[in-house]
């Protein structure tokens, strides 16, 4: 059993990562709308990424004696500029990811709870990963044009992507 609070923020931090899924998905039809099918793949494969993240939490609470709950998502943003501003989009959300697993793993030192803090340890590591890839994909984007030759042939690399 893990103390109320903690249970709170792990179940938050459960669903804002079905929501980030969600978001994903909203993004990867940018894409797919445009004909760039392996941009779309690359978003399609973030959602089951952060499916599985959701999954890591659901199963951690149950692990712990705890239940999860599901909350409503909210609907996602829809609508886009250009591929630049959806990749700043996706920097920005895994930013605020490493926000919120930042603190859910200073309330867990807070709360001595040696458990949750070991496994939060693994999403910290991969926050790092997840805002490099953005950032290094929003350098490639910002000196090409979208449609371009180097833009076609990122598309093309990113349809081969896959959740390992």
């Amino acid at each position: 059993m893990l103390p109320t609070k903690m249970t709170e923020a792990l179940n938050k931090q459960f669903n804002n990562e079905m929501q980030a899924a969600h978001a994903y998905k909203a993004m990867a039809t940018y894409f797919s709308d445009k004909g760039y099918q392996g941009f779309a793949n690359f978003y399609l494969v973030q959602a089951k990424e952060e499916d599985f993240h959701a999954m890591k939490f659901y199963h951690f609470l149950v692990t712990m004696g705890e239940k999860p709950v599901l909350r409503k998502l909210e609907e996602p943003k829809n609508h886009f500029e250009n591929a630049v501003n959806v990749v700043e989009e996706s920097l920005a959300q895994e930013r605020a990811v490493t926000t919120d697993i930042y603190t859910l793993a200073t309330l867990a030192e807070e709360l001595k709870q040696h458990s949750t803090k070991t496994f939060l340890d693994w999403f910290i590591k991969e926050q790092m990963e997840e805002e490099e890839a953005f950032r290094l994909i929003l350098v490639k984007l910002n000196g090409i044009q979208e449609g371009g030759e180097f833009f076609l042939k990122m598309d093309e690399d990113f349809a081969q992507r896959t959740l390992e």
